[in-house]
Formats: C-alpha cells, structure tokens, sequence
C-alpha cells in the first residue's frame, strides 16, 4: 500500500510539472487564451489538444431521439483490403470514448444534448468541458452514464453546472425570447462512496429533471435526498421530477422520501422502479397522498406561521383616522398640564376665553362647509344642465384627485385591496393549507401536487395495494379532475411487476381509476403497466 501511495503521488507530481512546463511554454510564446465559438466539435478539439491529451475522443452527431448505436457513421467498405491492424481499430471503433451530440437542427451551433456513455471522465477533462460547455446556447441538458465520477469529480460537476445558462434557466435576449429549457440532468450508472448526490437538491441548484438511476443508492442517501427536499425554507422549488430506479432503496428509504412528500409541493414526479420497497413503505407513500396527521413539531410550527399572518395582515390594514368633531386641538392638549398648577380663579377665566375661542372656530367651520355643499350642488346642476343627463349616484362615481382634496379611509381601504389583488401570488406553505381537526389531532389535506408515481418491480403486496386504492377513491372524490382549478393528485401510478396475485380485484380497480384520469390515454394501445414493463424503463 505504501509503494501504490508513493508512485500516486509520483504520478500527481509528475502531472503538474507537465502543466506547468506547458503553460510557461505558453506565456513564452505569447499564446493567447481561446475563445469558444459555440461550435462543440471544434471547441472540444483545441482544448482537448491545449490540455496535452494524446487521444482526443471524437464529436459525433447523436440524430434526435436514437438509439446510441445509431450515433456513430457508418463505416463504408474499403476498396483495398486494409491490414490486420487497421480491421481490428475499425471493428472496435464504436468503443472508442465520443462526445456524443443532439443538435437542435442543422446548425452546429445549435448542441441541444450531451452525452457521456462508457468512458471515464476525470478531472482534467471536466477542466475541458467547463470552458466548452458554457457557450453552448441551446443547451438543455447533460447526460453522464458510466462516466467513472468519483466523489471529487462530482465536485467538479456541481460547479460546471451553474456556468451552464440554459441550465442556469437564462434564456438569450430578446427579441424574440426562445422557450425556457428542459435543464436536465442525468448521471447513471456512477455509485458514489460518500453519497453526494443531494447535493444536486440545494438551494443554488436550478435543475429541473433529474435522473439517478442505477447509482447503488441506498437508504442513507435516499435520507439525504428526503431532507434536503423537506426543507421547506432552502428546497429546490424548481425540481420538478426524480428518477430514482434501479437502486438499492428499501422501506427505509421510501419512508425518509414520503417525509419529504409532506411538506414539498413543487415534485410533479417520482419514479422508485426497480428498488425493494414492500408493504410499510407503500403504506408510507400513499399516507402522505392522502389527509394526515401532523406531528407536535409540525402543529407548533403551524401556530407559528398563523400568528406571523395574522400580524402581517393587521400591519396591512389602514389605520382608523379620528373624526375632525372628536379631535381636541393642539393648544388645548398642551395646556391641560398647566391648568393642573394653576389657581382656580385663573384656570376659570382661561377656560372661559377657550370655550368662546372654540365657539368662534365651530361657526366658522359651519358657514365653510355650507359654502362649499352649496358650492358643489350648483356646479352638479350646471354640469346635469350641460350634459342632459342624470347625476351619477355618488356609490358609482370613480373618485378623482384634484389638488385640494384628499382621500378618506374608505377610499384608502378599496385601494389597499385593489393592490393586493394585483401583486404576484406568493407559494402557500403547505402548513397553512386548510385543515379538519378531529380526535385531538390537525389533518391536512395531503399532496395533491404529485401527478405521477412509478413503483414498478418493488415488492409491494396486497395490503400496499389496498393503501393505494383508497388513495385514489379519495382524490377523485375531493379533487378537481384535470384541466379543473386547483391540485389534481395522481394522474398516473406505476404498480406493475410487483408480489401481488396477477388475478388481483384492487390492482384492475386501481387500473380502471387511473385509465380515466389518464390525461394522454392511447387508443388501442396496452395497459401502462404492461407497455412499461416491457420497455424496461
């Protein structure tokens, strides 16, 4: 072990003084540092051979929606017979490491997709693709499957990502503004000892999509996942689909994901295909689907966030102004203290001249407002004369601003109202949803947010089956049904391929609910189970 650690470190050493040797050959020369046109075949090539890589892999052209074997060109046959050599290189050409290429349309500046199949990515190639990838202005998505990640490369990963625009979610400047993208990620088939992959859920992620199959997952990385998508304050709100199958994830696991669940309302997807989830995990997943409990924790919290809107909406409303009859004026207020500590004999005398002072004001005010109420009735009659129509009722008149009138607390009441209607609705916490209390305990109504769950090939029975059944009669008894206002719940549920009897009355019963919420059913085509059972995804 001694010697292995000591040629490692020879090596790393050696690897550095290669680079430094090249990047002081490039300050000799006056080399100048590359600009990336957006053309990924050409990019990757002189960077690749700036790095000093000896074999650089090729840019091939993956047609939209292929297969992989279809990315590859056909090789054309020789007209000489070529050598021993040169049929071996040529037969195992297509194992060769490629780049490979989902354009938009023809343009080469157009890279909508990249994908990494089969060859191991190290760092000094993610040094690479972090100079490339950032050009490319259709970029939608990233695809990483037996790529070899290490938990230091998937460090390097994190930070390539948010350089990427389109999957950062900026879109180019107008005019005219193209749609948002996909922002895709999928890394497959790459177990990580340390398991990192939540931190593809934090706060700073943008990411949409997001597929981790086949990655050895277990229960403490599906715990990891289902806190960070808990966090109801730093949970990525954007993330809207999960693809967890072909992992190691037991009732453990779906239990941390089905706490997750609870809280989170931006997940539309989740996939748990191909796992070992049995009965206590499904009965889990469909708790959370429908009105639970909530916890001591979650109850306090609740409270909490009640009171907070309840002061905000008070800080909102306008404050009560006093009537002009009830309020005292200013010289009056400040004199109350001084007639405490003056004679009797004065303080008679000055209350006298006040109240005369205060009759003066009083009939002063009167005549002012007859003055103007006669005023106000003559223009209304000029302006009826004028126009040959009735006056307006003073309830549909719109109010308008002159310069010398001002608005009372009514009318500063309709226009507080009038700009909360107006602002941008803000997400709801799900704690403050409406709730039924009953036997001591607050339910919520559940998720209705998760349109699709796949828990095909797991090892959910009979009694996982009931769980979901009722589930389902639930949302379609409470739920809007689809294109309706408001969450629909489940448009979509994955059961197949699991240890049920193949002639079971609940799982036909949960196939016919389904069939009818099914928003793309297709006519003549098998049942979804069946054609994703057969496909394999």
């Amino acid at each position: 072990m001694g010697k292995k650690g000591e040629r490692g470190a020879r090596d790393k050493a050696a690897a550095l003084e290669e680079e430094a040797r090249n990047a002081a050959r490039k300050a000799e020369q006056g080399e100048e540092e590359y600009q990336c046109g957006g053309i990924l075949e050409q990019d990757f090539a002189e960077l690749c051979a700036r790095a000093g890589f000896q074999e650089i892999p090729r840019v091939v052209t993956r047609p939209h929606g292929g297969h992989p074997a279809a990315a590859l060109p056909e090789e054309s046959d020789p007209p000489v017979e070529p050598s021993l050599l040169a049929q071996i290189q040529s037969k195992y050409s297509y194992f060769r490491p490629a780049l490979q290429v989902e354009l938009e349309h023809e343009d080469p500046k157009s890279a909508r997709e990249v994908f990494i199949r089969g060859w191991k990515v190290e760092e000094k190639m993610l040094s690479v693709l972090a100079k490339c990838l950032p050009a490319l202005s259709h970029l939608q998505g990233l695809h990483f499957w037996k790529a070899g990640l290490t938990d230091l490369t998937f460090a390097s990963l994190l930070a390539l990502l948010p350089t990427c625009t389109n999957l950062r979610g900026c879109s180019p400047p107008p005019p005219p503004p193209p749609p948002p993208p996909c922002r895709t990620l999928a890394v497959e088939g790459n177990p990580l000892p340390e398991r990192s992959f939540y931190k593809l859920i934090s706060e700073d992620s943008t990411l949409a999509h997001l597929c981790l199959r086949n990655n050895e997952i277990d229960d403490e990385a599906a715990g990891l996942m289902g806190q960070a998508l808990a966090a109801l304050r730093s949970s990525h709100k954007g993330l809207v689909s999960i693809n967890l199958s072909c992992n190691h994830i037991t009732d453990v696991g779906a239990t941390h994901l089905a706490n997750a669940l609870r809280l989170n309302r931006s997940l539309l997807s989740l996939s748990l295909a191909s796992n070992r989830i049995g009965d206590e995990g499904a009965l889990k997943l469909a708790e959370v689907l429908g009105p639970f409990a909530l916890t001591h924790t979650e109850v306090v919290e609740r409270r909490r966030l009640l009171l907070e809107k309840e002061s905000q909406e008070r800080g909102r409303l306008p404050q009560r102004q006093p009537d002009v009859k009830s309020e005292r004026p200013s010289s009056h207020v400040s004199n109350t203290a001084i007639d405490k500590l003056q004679p009797a004999k004065v303080t008679k005398a000055l209350n006298k001249k006040k109240e005369k002072e205060l009759a003066k004001k009083e009939e002063k005010e009167k005549a002012l407002m007859s003055m103007v109420q006669a005023a106000t009735v003559a223009q209304a009659k000029k302006e009826e004369a004028k126009q040959g129509k009735k006056a307006v009722p003073p309830a549909e008149q719109k109010p308008v601003r002159g310069k010398g009138t001002k608005s009372g607390p009514k009318d500063k009441r309709v226009q507080v109202q009038e700009v909360e209607v107006t602002e941008p609705t803000e997400t709801v916490n799900p704690l403050l949803e409406p709730a039924e209390h009953r036997d001591g305990k607050v339910f919520l109504p559940g998720n209705q947010v998760l349109l699709y769950l796949n828990l095909l090939r797991n090892q959910i029975t009979e009694v996982g089956l009931k769980a979901f059944l009722a589930v389902v009669e639930h949302q379609i008894s409470r739920v809007p049904p689809p294109g309706g206002k408001g969450p629909t719940g489940l448009l979509r549920l994955s059961l197949g391929k699991n240890n049920y009897p193949a002639d079971s009355k609940t799982f036909a019963r949960i196939q016919e609910l389904m069939a009818l919420r099914d928003p793309l059913p297709k006519a003549g085509a098998r049942p979804l189970e069946e054609e994703q059972a057969a496909s394999g995804t």
